[in-house]
């Protein structure tokens, strides 16, 4: 039997693995030693390189590069405010509207007010800037896990979608578009990055095919993994998942040496005649594993000599960290990079802490940064070296793509400093409610799909009294829960099981794109489901709350729960329960 691993966290080494590490090391310490004057030459190259871009110009920047004059003329601004001009890009207009660099492509990033993915200009170079922050993680972490080029890492990545826009530019996820790129299909053998998925695997868009691969080359190659990860807790779940679902198939593939004929993309079959052959016994270890359906310390069981696990489990993320410590036993979860679609951030340079510890560092040379503190209005902004340790503020950024003073909605709460660098706490995305991985669904959409799904009781004269929501994460993949308290005012005529199945249906129907991609071409949402509650139950809710000192006149039902006594009387108050019966509407259809 495998005994968990012990709490206590690796400290670091402190010598370099390589003068390359050295190189990589020296490289952060200059970078946050000098804070505040590469900040000031990062403002000054983005505003003199875009000085005749269109948005420079409608406010009169006339060619000025100093912080006074930028932050006094150039407004603070969310998407919505600059979707106009990017709808001109989508639509072809090749204008040096943001950028006086050609923008190379979109960058999709989920939640617009209508719904809809965000297009993020991006150009060429940032490709560079992304790549110099990958760069800086492994001499980072060889700090701390000696022996990382003795094995190999088993990272289950997956590329989505792609569309185009009317005028022919590409628009895919930051990752897609990553690993898309020569810097990482033709990157250079690094004995510390060294992964079991070929490329061919991880580039195969067909997420069935692209799991079944990795996960086959996971299970061959088993005795070098040194550490297992995915870009979130959730992904790395699912590919668990994927495994209890797939054990069988597995096996037999790695007994005989053939591959399953539902993999059928010529790439993944071709790289994949090259790996697999014919392994009676390690097919045996597969089957004697998982037959028991004894899935506790899983990932220790067949990849014993794993260091650590390599995800994101803060923000959103850190609803799987048990079900992550049930899997590994206890592994450390390395947090190692900060990033959006917008811009890489920064790293973190204690990654084998604890979750609840993990800090990011902003490398002020990707862009320049101001911080909103929190609460506060626009006119009060501050720059990276002028936060104070213990605030929580909003993060504002200036990109050499050409985003000005862009609001990204992470608020932050800075917790030290690494020289002059300051460093952060991921506490929350602004205005999201519900998330299981990359969706992200906040309270005016959630009020959009209720009231949408309402429609579909009018003829039953019934009505949804009050609602709350919960992101159900104990079951992979996790799923939508909406409680329900419904106004029956005929119950001879009261909506059938199958209205209420269609409600789900038509609330998912309403959600975001990203929501329904990953419900429909990722399977890494299940069927949201709506809890109907007893008549009374939100009345006892704010009884709870009154009790706990919450104020009579104040209290608003909460759109979203998760403390457990709430969950309980929630859950006790259940008298039927209801999943969508299909597949919301999802194509990646070009856009308009």
């Amino acid at each position: 039997m495998f005994m968990a691993v012990e709490s206590t966290l690796p400290t670091p080494v402190r010598t370099p693995a390589s003068d390359k590490d050295a190189k990589a090391l020296q490289f952060i310490e200059e970078m946050t030693k000098n804070v505040d004057s590469v900040q000031e030459r990062v403002l000054r190259e983005i505003l003199s390189r875009n000085a005749e871009a269109e948005y420079l110009k409608r406010f009169s920047l006339n060619g000025a590069t100093d912080r006074e004059t930028f932050k006094s003329r150039i407004p603070v601004v969310t998407y919505e405010d600059i979707q106009p001009e990017i709808q001109r890009i989508a639509n072809g207009d090749k204008s040096p509207i943001f950028s006086a660099h050609p923008i190379s492509e979109f960058l999709t990033s989920s939640g617009t007010s209508a719904g809809e993915r965000k297009l993020m200009p991006t150009i060429h170079e940032e490709l560079d800037r992304r790549q110099l922050l990958y760069s800086l993680l492994m001499p980072v972490m060889n700090l701390y896990v000696p022996g990382l080029d003795k094995g190999k890492g088993l990272y289950f990545l997956f590329v989505k979608a792609e569309t185009n826009t009317p005028g022919g530019l590409l628009a895919r996820p930051v990752l897609t578009s990553y690993y898309n790129s020569d810097h990482f299909k033709t990157r250079p053998y690094d004995p510390f990055n060294v992964y079991t998925s070929p490329n061919e695997a991880i580039l195969c868009v067909d997420s069935f095919q692209s799991m079944y691969a990795q996960m086959l080359c996971g299970l061959i190659m088993r005795d070098e993994v040194l550490r297992v990860g995915a870009v979130f807790a959730s992904g790395l779940l699912r590919a668990i998942h994927f495994l209890q679902n797939n054990w069988k198939q597995l096996a037999h593939d790695i007994a005989t040496g053939t591959l399953n004929p539902k993999i059928t993309d010529a790439p993944v079959r071709e790289c994949m005649r090259k790996i697999l052959k014919p392994n009676p016994e390690l097919a045996q270890f597969v089957t004697m594993e998982c037959y028991e359906e004894n899935w506790e310390f899983i990932i220790k069981r067949i990849w014993p000599r794993t260091k650590y696990l390599d995800v994101i489990v803060t923000g959103a993320m850190a609803q799987y960290i048990p079900t992550l410590e049930y899997y590994s036993g206890g592994l450390p979860m390395a947090c190692t990079m900060y990033a959006s679609s917008e811009c890489y951030f920064g790293l973190n340079l204690n990654p084998m802490c604890k979750p609840s510890e993990v800090t990011y560092t902003i490398m002020p040379n990707m862009a320049y940064f101001e911080f909103l503190p929190h609460g506060s209005s626009t006119s009060c902004l501050v720059d990276l070296a002028d936060v104070e340790v213990g605030k929580e503020y909003e993060l504002i950024l200036t990109t050499y793509a050409g985003l000005c003073r862009y609001r990204v909605g992470d608020i932050l709460r800075v917790t030290g400093f690494h020289n002059a660098a300051p460093q952060f706490r991921f506490i929350r995305r602004k205005n999201v409610l519900l998330s299981i991985e990359s969706d992200k669904t906040d309270e005016a959409e959630l009020q959009n799909a209720i009231e949408n799904a309402s429609l579909l009781l009018k003829e039953f004269n019934t009505s949804v009294v009050e609602y709350t929501s919960y992101a159900d994460t104990k079951q992979i993949p996790g799923h939508y829960v909406i409680y329900w308290e419904l106004l029956v005012k005929d119950s001879a005529n009261a909506p059938t099981d199958d209205v209420l199945n269609r409600c789900c249906l038509q609330m998912e129907e309403s959600l975001n794109s990203v929501y329904r991609q990953s419900r429909v071409a990722d399977n890494s949402i299940g069927p949201l489901e709506i809890r109907v509650v007893e008549n009374g139950t939100f009345e006892e809710l704010m009884d709870y709350a009154i009790s706990r000192g919450a104020s009579i006149n104040q209290y608003k039902v909460p759109r979203c729960v998760s403390f457990t006594p709430i969950m309980e009387l929630l859950n006790s108050r259940v008298v039927s329960k209801h999943f969508s019966p299909d597949l919301p509407h999802w194509t990646p259809e070009r856009r308009r």
